[in-house]
């Protein structure tokens, strides 16, 4: 041979199994990322909730099944004047606590904002009425507001001799109502003052000093750059406490269980009892599917009040 002759060998690279190629695609790896929270969804919460909307078309009462009733359930709700009170309490209770908890909150919120000695402190003392369980809460409460032993009535009539006699808050209707609400206003205040100082806190300080330079008032500067900036904050704490606060349950029960006849009842409580100790779970099933449009509404408008990029700015919506 003349000389050694040389051979090229280049690699040949295999195809990808189809198995290799299934877990090279983006799609597939974010649908077996989010597999576990869909399941956890499914199970806590799509599956109740659609349990929930079945049973509100049937007449299943607990220990006997029901039959398809359609609508029937719905219809007898309709002229049901416990179920229609609850109604308006519910929603007067929810509009009336919320303007009063954003009020207290946001003027909170504004003087925590200044610089004040411990105020670190003071924001965790703020917070103790959020974060004390519901129950205990309550309990205090119904003894604030008992008949014979309630503090409040103590001060004004053996100590401040306003009053005559002690004040029965939970024995009359009105009464009531209005106990049932300053014990929602009191939880409810720290949540929103404190989502409130987040807020106010991502506003520079610049944009206050040029409007003080262009001789802006303190109200004028609380009108044309706090309330806009604040805007965005404002509809997502808004939408949540309007949720929280219409789907109150733990501290209306606790209180006054929807009494005195049936006058604080919420459709929560009401759904509760109707379908737990009065063992009809179809007409309880309705009354909690007769909150949802309800929420539902509060929820679309933090979505549409959100994604306005102009109000978000400070600007207005053309």
């Amino acid at each position: 041979m003349s000389g050694a002759e040389t051979i090229s060998w280049t690699p040949v690279r295999k195809a990808p199994s189809p198995l290799a190629r299934l877990f090279d695609s983006k799609p597939f790896l974010i649908a077996i990322c989010l597999l576990p929270a869909f399941g956890l969804l499914a199970v806590f919460l799509t599956y109740p909730l659609g349990l929930g909307i079945y049973l509100s078309f049937t007449d299943t009462k607990l220990g006997r099944p029901g039959v398809w009733v359609g609508l029937e359930n719905f219809q007898y709700l309709l002229e049901d004047r416990v179920f229609l009170n609850a109604v308006w309490f519910t929603v007067f209770y929810t509009a009336v606590a919320t303007v009063l908890k954003f009020a207290l909150g946001l003027w909170l919120a504004l003087l925590l904002n200044e610089n004040l000695p411990i105020k670190s402190l003071i924001r965790a003392v703020i917070l103790l009425p959020w974060i004390t369980p519901t129950v205990l809460s309550a309990i205090a409460f119904w003894w604030i507001y008992d008949p014979q032993f309630s503090i409040v009535s103590y001060v004004l009539v053996d100590k401040l001799h306003i009053l005559s006699s002690y004040i029965d808050f939970l024995g009359t209707p009105w009464h009531a109502r209005w106990s049932l609400i300053v014990a929602n206003v009191w939880r409810g205040i720290p949540f929103v003052a404190i989502s409130l100082l987040a807020g106010l806190q991502t506003i520079s300080p610049s944009l206050y000093e040029a409007a003080m330079l262009d001789g802006a008032s303190s109200w004028q500067r609380f009108r044309k750059v706090t309330v806009p900036l604040l805007m965005p904050i404002l509809a997502v704490v808004l939408t949540f406490s309007v949720l929280f606060t219409f789907a109150d349950f733990q501290l209306v029960y606790a209180i006054t269980r929807g009494g005195p006849i049936n006058s604080t009842h919420l459709m929560a409580t009401l759904a509760f009892q109707r379908g737990i100790p009065g063992a009809a779970l179809g007409e309880g099933a309705a009354i909690a599917v007769s909150m949802i449009p309800f929420l539902i509404l509060a929820t679309l408008f933090s979505y549409f009040a959100i994604g306005q990029r102009k109000w978000q700015q400070g600007g207005s919506d053309e």
